[in-house]
């Protein structure tokens, strides 16, 4: 059988990426690379089977039909130094090379003709980007979209566990009134909704968004169903969530086709629709479950053309689901 290494499988997108493998039949077998704090020798777990962390080096890559990226940026990009063998990034490191091809199987699906993974760096597409993609290229191939507004609501683990505890021990430093940790948002982001950073902040909120926007951009465009969906106006808002990502979706239709049109049309493959009988869905509720959830479908009370969406996805499940679909087609 097949290997693929996995750099970094004790980060949040890791270990996403050694569940879906242990509880699958993806068709390779996963060998573990010691990244970040991570020990060389460590026993551990791919699902039920036992597993030992091994070095970063050339001679544990050597073999590797793939390497999956799910580290840190500095060992992400050691293992680009020693390695021969094609990447598959989750984590952008490769994203500013001309050679790294955009990849988002969910969306690729929609494509009459099977895409196959060629080249040496597959960099996966932003999980907001490939949520909002199969939504609005699914509701282009129903009813055509004249232009829609979507705002998005990021998660902590939009930048790894670091980012959660931080936003974990300043919720408890404010209810014990003491001093907030604050290394990753330089701001207080517990029980508090950020357009922007800190300045000292180590990423920038609007990096972000234009990241979302690029890859989005991208998506739309790929040849199947539902190309040529208008590009939304989107913003970016930081929220106190530790996990998963919402939208608030505004569609302005050519043709307005109804509430209970869109309810009985939207599902799809990776699209799971909650009609009006149903409590919305929650970024709580979707944790760990595939795809894209939609749900509080309703009219605009003062745009008879348009409607109202909320959708929620677990973005690291996504990133990893796709991750794991491109190694299927290398290995």
């Amino acid at each position: 059988m097949n290997t693929a290494a996995l750099i970094g499988s004790e980060t949040l997108l890791g270990r996403e990426v050694r569940d879906i493998v242990s509880s699958s039949e993806p068709g390779f077998d996963l060998r573990l690379i010691a990244a970040d704090e991570e020990q060389p020798g460590k026993l551990t777990r791919v699902g039920d089977e036992l597993a030992t962390v091994v070095s970063l080096n050339a001679v544990n890559l050597a073999d590797a039909g793939a390497v999956f990226l799910a580290g840190s940026p500095e060992f992400n990009r050691k293992a680009l130094e020693v390695t021969q063998s094609p990447v598959i990034d989750l984590t952008f490191v490769t994203e500013d090379r001309p050679e790294a091809r955009l990849r988002a199987p969910f969306v690729e699906e929609l494509n009459d003709d099977e895409v196959a993974a060629e080249d040496d760096f597959q960099l996966i597409a932003h999980p907001a980007a490939i949520a909002l993609a199969l939504f609005l290229r699914r509701l282009e191939a129903q009813d055509p979209v004249r232009r829609s507004v979507i705002q998005i609501f990021a998660p902590a683990s939009e930048f790894g566990l670091p980012a959660v505890e931080e936003l974990q021990q300043q919720t408890v430093s404010l209810l014990s009134f003491k001093p907030m940790p604050k290394a990753v948002f330089d701001t207080q982001l517990a029980f508090n909704l950020l357009a922007q950073y800190g300045e000292e902040a180590p990423h920038k909120l609007e990096e972000l968004e234009l990241r979302i926007e690029r890859h989005l951009a991208t998506l739309l465009a790929l040849p199947g169903a539902g190309d040529g969906a208008p590009m939304p106006s989107l913003r970016l808002i930081q929220s106190p969530v530790f996990h998963g990502y919402s939208f608030s979706a505004w569609v302005e239709f050519e043709n307005n086709p109804g509430v209970d049109a869109l309810e009985s049309t939207l599902p799809a493959p990776h699209i799971d629709v909650r009609t009006q009988e149903f409590e919305p869905p929650t970024n709580v509720g979707q944790a760990g479950q595939s795809g894209i959830t939609v749900g509080a479908i309703s009219a605009d009370r003062n745009e008879p053309e348009a409607c109202w969406f909320w959708i929620v996805t677990d973005n690291l499940r996504l990133a990893a689901e796709n991750a794991v679909a491109v190694a299927k087609q290398m290995l």
